[in-house]
């Protein structure tokens, strides 16, 4: 295969990962983590090539191909894969650039991934975790609340620290989330969300008071009175698990699984549960209905006469 060729007629950077990368940030609102991520990978294949004397633009087909094969045995099939991602979105922006006139990402076929359910807490397991805060302190307040919010509206974490005070309309019991790709959507908060979201202002008014460079307009601050970060919200969330004695590796990510999860067996249809959620595609919210499944085969073995019998019956043998 021809090398890919960079177009005369368009200026090229000295470094065109670097413009990706803050065209993901400042234009399409990837988180910091994400971004962490894709310039991981991208940097990766850099090096790579450069070792190869071939420049990024100047990848092949074979180029690609050949640093997927040298990485195939470190990676999972979902790292593979997020590694292809990356790739094929940096040489569509390059295309769409004019920098290069082919992607020599496009013929390369996804890995096969494992189909895996998204890990979310029972109800009793949510009633643990927000019962597990401490109210007597002001962070045990902004925990409540935080872990309430996350709940409650099926937030991104991304979502979560962004908002900003104007974002929640405690009367309204409303809450405005700027999603992805800069995309806004109003959700509903239920009253014990907003009633810990109230019980935490006084408290957020102490540490903004005391801090030498408060972040004025943020709901969630830390103990210093700044914006709060994806990271923390992960500690935050590690400390009431544990406290709550909820056996499980949970992250912030598996309350949004929960709030979608719930909703559903509750009987919300999926067209609502899309739009509160801010997915794009259907499709991405129907993975929730294999989860509403198990729960119905659940109650299925647990309630039917016929399915207790086949239950013992199994367990005599034959």
């Amino acid at each position: 295969m021809a090398e890919v060729r960079t177009s005369a007629s368009t200026p090229v950077p000295d470094d065109p990962l670097a413009a990706y990368l803050d065209h993901l940030g400042s234009e399409r609102r990837l988180s910091a983590h994400t971004l962490r991520g894709y310039g991981l990978d991208l940097r990766q294949l850099a090096e790579f090539l450069t070792a190869k004397g071939r420049a990024v633009l100047a990848a092949t087909l074979a180029d690609l191909r050949a640093y997927l094969a040298a990485r195939r045995k470190e990676l999972s099939p979902r790292s593979a894969g997020r590694k292809l991602a990356a790739i094929r979105g940096f040489y569509r922006f390059a295309r769409r650039r004019g920098w290069i006139e082919v992607s020599p990402a496009e013929r390369i076929r996804s890995p096969v991934l494992e189909k895996r359910l998204p890990r979310h807490l029972d109800r009793d397991e949510i009633q643990a975790l927000l019962a597990a805060t401490d109210a007597s302190t002001d962070l045990g307040l902004r925990d409540r609340a935080l872990l309430e919010v996350l709940y409650a509206a099926g937030l991104r974490v991304s979502e979560l620290v962004g908002l900003d005070l104007r974002d929640v309309d405690l009367t309204g019991r409303v809450v405005r989330v700027l999603g992805k790709g800069s995309k806004e959507r109003l959700v509903p908060l239920g009253r014990p969300a907003c009633a810990a979201v109230l019980a935490w202002l006084p408290a957020r008014a102490r540490l903004l008071q005391e801090s030498r460079r408060p972040a004025l307009e943020a709901v969630f601050l830390n103990r210093r009175g700044g914006r709060l970060t994806d990271r923390s919200v992960r500690r935050v969330l590690d400390r009431w698990i544990l406290a709550a004695g909820v056996l499980h590796n949970v992250s912030p990510h598996a309350l949004r699984h929960s709030f979608a999860t719930h909703l559903l067996q509750a009987g919300a249809d999926l067209r609502s549960i899309q739009e509160l959620l801010g997915h794009a595609s259907l499709s991405t919210t129907q993975t929730y209905t294999h989860l509403d499944l198990e729960h119905l085969l659940e109650v299925y073995d647990q309630a039917h006469p016929r399915a207790k019998r086949a239950g013992r019956a199994a367990g005599k043998g034959s």
